[in-house]
């Protein structure tokens, strides 16, 4: 007898439909064709043995399974369940007329419970478009597909509670989850505020300003000045993410199994690798494709600590995701793109040492050995990186101080209004949503000079021997100072305050 089930592939962040055809006839032998993985092929074990746990047995009889389309590859243990039971409908162990209006998913332990699985976002989108009734699944991964309207998801807890749905014995509520309710607890439930930091509050501007734009930053100074901490403190002042943010982002998590039990991510991420990262973990890549940490932190934050620490060959590999706000992975067979738009935020000390310009501190490094030191990070990476601010240690006094500083709360408050305007600004430009996106046409049709601004910025670039590539980042920095104020125009104030955003550029900053 021949029987189709439908179980789901994901590959990237989008799930494809896959057809199981599962044909028992005379004779005796296993046959699973359709580019499975060995993961997959091992499943004749564990279904054997769930099977036999739960009163029912592997036919004795020759099993032939398809896996369709056959000349697409599939991977991992998910396809457990589904594989037996489409053997148990075949050898006519059950009988239902419902079999095909579900996707059925889930990896099978030997005595028939269900293992969560990965991609359980993606796959119930893709059924929700191709018109199926539910999605049967382990009850680990049924809040994260439950984000889906409009689709019956099941969640079960072994192998007999599916048995038991099909043949009309058990009724499975569907999981409901409530997405504006989680959204709110999540924001009132951030952990890191910026109440917390004493003093830096020249830093904290940065940071602000950095977050209403969507600017790209790097902080520089000694051991101890703060820098990790106002960076961990970030996401706590970013506008809390849209619908479709949070969809993309709980996708892209979702492949690599970090979603069960949480339903859709309400968080921004924030990603802080270590500095003995490889290329193909911070971009993604592998055997099988899977994202890195720039694809982890989509709308989130990426922090690099002790930038120049990491291999210069790691941080090139950033360049071009740092532009096209995706990354690429080819194989010979396939091509998979991931989406990466995401804030750098980046720590370094000034020197090996950690003590440049510090009168306080013995230790102090040569011209030559800071030199070698910076040319670790590339111009072309320091391009694309528009504010660059100098920490310097909190005195003892504001140490000391008992008065709590500014909350997130109030930070978030003014950074949320700012992109309120730029959403409008940008609303006709495709894929452009805040300050730091844009490019030379929308930099030159929205950030127009005044005659003295112009004069000011052409000062400054001659004093300061800033460099060419500071131009544009300047113009971008100033037009968010003057969203955060309200103002249409970008006045001298907000090119002066821009024009401090970027040390690095300064020829002659070590002398």
């Amino acid at each position: 007898m021949l029987t189709k089930i439908y179980g789901s592939a994901v590959y990237g962040i989008e799930a494809t439909t896959i057809t199981v055809e599962v044909n028992i006839a005379k004779g005796i032998g296993y046959h699973l064709v359709g580019l499975p993985d060995n993961a997959i092929k091992e499943s004749s074990y564990r279904i054997t043995a769930a099977l036999q746990n739960n009163g029912y047995k592997l036919p004795g009889k020759k099993i032939t399974i398809n896996m369709a389309p056959a000349d697409m590859r599939k991977e991992g243990s998910a396809y457990d369940v589904t594989l037996a039971i489409g053997i148990l409908f075949a050898s006519n162990q059950i009988q239902s007329e419902i079999i095909e209006d579900y996707i059925i998913m889930g990896e099978l332990s030997l005595d028939g419970s269900l293992q969560p699985i990965k991609g359980a976002l993606p796959i119930a989108i893709k059924a929700k478009e191709e018109g199926f009734k539910g999605f049967i699944l382990p009850k680990q991964n049924a809040e994260e597909a439950a984000v889906v309207d409009g689709l019956d998801i099941l969640g079960v807890s072994n192998i007999l509670e599916v048995i038991q749905f099909f043949e009309g014995d058990l009724e499975i509520t569907p999981t409901i989850y409530n997405i504006e309710q989680s959204i709110q607890d999540s924001l009132e439930n951030l952990d890191a505020d910026f109440s917390d930091v004493k003093g830096q509050e020249s830093i904290k501007r940065c940071m602000e300003i950095a977050a209403a734009g969507g600017h790209n930053i790097i902080l520089i100074g000694p051991p101890g000045a703060g820098k990790t901490m106002l960076a961990k403190r970030l996401p706590s002042i970013l506008p809390p993410m849209t619908m479709n943010e949070a969809l993309e982002t709980t996708k892209i998590h979702s492949v690599v199994g970090k979603t069960s039990n949480i339903g859709l991510m309400k968080n921004r991420p924030f990603r802080n690798p270590h500095h003995t990262i490889s290329d193909v973990a911070l971009v993604g890549g592998g055997q099988y494709p899977q994202p890195g940490e720039i694809s982890l932190s989509h709308n989130g934050v990426l922090f690099l600590d002790e930038l120049p620490e990491f291999k210069r060959s790691v941080l090139e590999v950033m360049r071009q995701p740092l532009e096209d706000r995706e990354v690429t992975i080819s194989r010979a067979k396939f091509t998979i793109t991931y989406p990466s738009s995401f804030m750098l935020v980046a720590s370094m000390n000034p020197s090996p040492s950690g003590f440049f310009n510090d009168g306080n501190s013995n230790m102090t490094s040569s011209p030559s050995e800071m030199q070698r030191y910076l040319n670790k990070i590339s111009g072309p990476l320091l391009d694309r990186i528009d504010i660059h601010i100098e920490v310097t240690p909190v005195p003892f006094e504001k140490l000391a101080d008992k008065r709590k500083g500014e909350s997130s709360s109030e930070i978030r408050k003014r950074v949320i209004a700012s992109r309120v305007l730029q959403t409008i600004r940008f609303e006709k430009e495709e894929n452009i949503h805040y300050n730091a996106q844009m490019n030379t046409r929308l930099i030159r049709k929205f950030c127009p000079l005044s005659k003295e601004s112009t004069n000011l910025l052409k000062n400054a670039m001659e004093k300061l021997n800033l460099s060419a590539r500071a131009y544009d980042r300047i113009l971008k920095v100033s037009r968010t100072i003057a969203d955060l104020e309200n103002s249409k125009e970008i006045l001298e104030s907000h090119i002066s305050e821009a024009i401090q955003y970027r040390s690095l550029d300064r020829d002659g900053w070590l002398g």
